[in-house]
């Protein structure tokens, strides 16, 4: 099949099938640290991938690892903050990446992100079921937000450098724009 010929919207097939296995990948590193309460390397995997293949590209990654949540867990309300909450993720290393450069400065958009995950599922839940619900449900969930946006933090730090380097590098050599 020729790599050249445009499919959906204008993009190419090894466009396609660089997505579909770029979301792979999220579900798989999700699935890996499932066992570690609010430890995931979701956050980083779509910073780096903004970074290395722009928005638009990590969007349609974030839309198709989005609904392969459901298709694992169910559907739930949690699924529709995900919809939302991943693109405000992408789109603020978006804007930012031309700002920073240092991986500190995405370690903390990462670990600000972590640290606000809760909440923002609070207030989404709270359309949901009531203030108050959401209000417990924020309250309950504020020692692992914590980790969550530690641990974001300290992987951040220490891979984002080192994976960016390598996805750049591997584009560049496998993969034709």
């Amino acid at each position: 099949m020729n790599s050249n010929v445009e499919t959906f919207n204008g993009m190419k097939v090894q466009d396609l099938v660089l997505i579909s296995i770029l979301s792979a990948s999220l579900t798989a590193g999700k699935l890996a640290l499932s066992f570690v309460p609010n430890v995931e390397v979701v956050s980083l995997l779509f910073m780096v991938y903004v970074v290395a293949l722009g928005v638009k590209r990590t969007l349609l990654i974030s839309v198709i690892f989005s609904t392969t949540e459901i298709f694992l867990y169910g559907f739930s309300t949690w699924v529709l903050g995900y919809y939302l909450i991943w693109p405000i993720l992408i789109l603020a290393t978006g804007f930012i990446q031309g700002k920073i450069k240092s991986e500190y400065g995405f370690a903390m958009i990462s670990g600000v992100f972590g640290l606000s995950f809760g909440f923002f599922f609070a207030v989404f839940e709270s359309f949901f079921y009531g203030i108050a619900y959401g209000m417990a449900y924020w309250a309950r969930g504020i020692p692992l937000d914590i980790l969550h946006g530690a641990s974001n933090y300290i992987l951040a730090i220490i891979l984002f450098n080192p994976l960016a380097k390598i996805f750049r590098s591997q584009l560049k050599q496998y993969y034709i724009r």
